[in-house]
């Protein structure tokens, strides 16, 4: 499989620097990336997180269809996320409409596809979400 380098840089996309221009990671900084890479490590999560991205926002009646579970579910796991500040909501009637919020996930989802696809894992084009 061949493919064009490609320079991955999301957070510099996201404004933030990049990561060789960062301090070392302190103990501290290094057990919150943990505790974000736990949040992210739920296929159900992955999931919910890529139909956002892919419809831009949706109602959790929605995303529960898109990802087909039941609307509750979805709340629940909704809600680990927007504890994370992954994940942001509006109100609209008596619905929440759900969005992602942070484009540094977005991105490390979009990273962690390519990788599957470079190593034979996933492949190219074949994601069944």
């Amino acid at each position: 499989m061949t493919r064009a380098t490609m320079t991955v840089r999301p957070a510099v996309d996201a404004g933030k620097p990049a990561l060789r221009d960062r301090p070392l990671l302190g103990q501290e900084q290094a057990d919150e990336l943990v505790r974000l890479y736990k949040v992210l490590a739920s296929d159900t999560r992955l999931r919910i997180l890529h139909a956002l991205e892919r419809a831009g926002e949706l109602s959790v009646t929605d995303l529960a269809a898109e990802v087909g579970m039941k609307p509750q579910a979805v709340s629940n796991q909704l809600q680990r996320l927007a504890d994370r500040r992954i994940v942001a909501s509006r109100r609209e009637g008596s619905r929440l409409i759900y969005r992602s919020a942070d484009p540094c996930v977005t991105g490390l989802i979009d990273l962690g596809m390519c990788l599957l696809e470079e190593t034979g894992k996933l492949p190219a084009g074949e994601s069944d979400v």
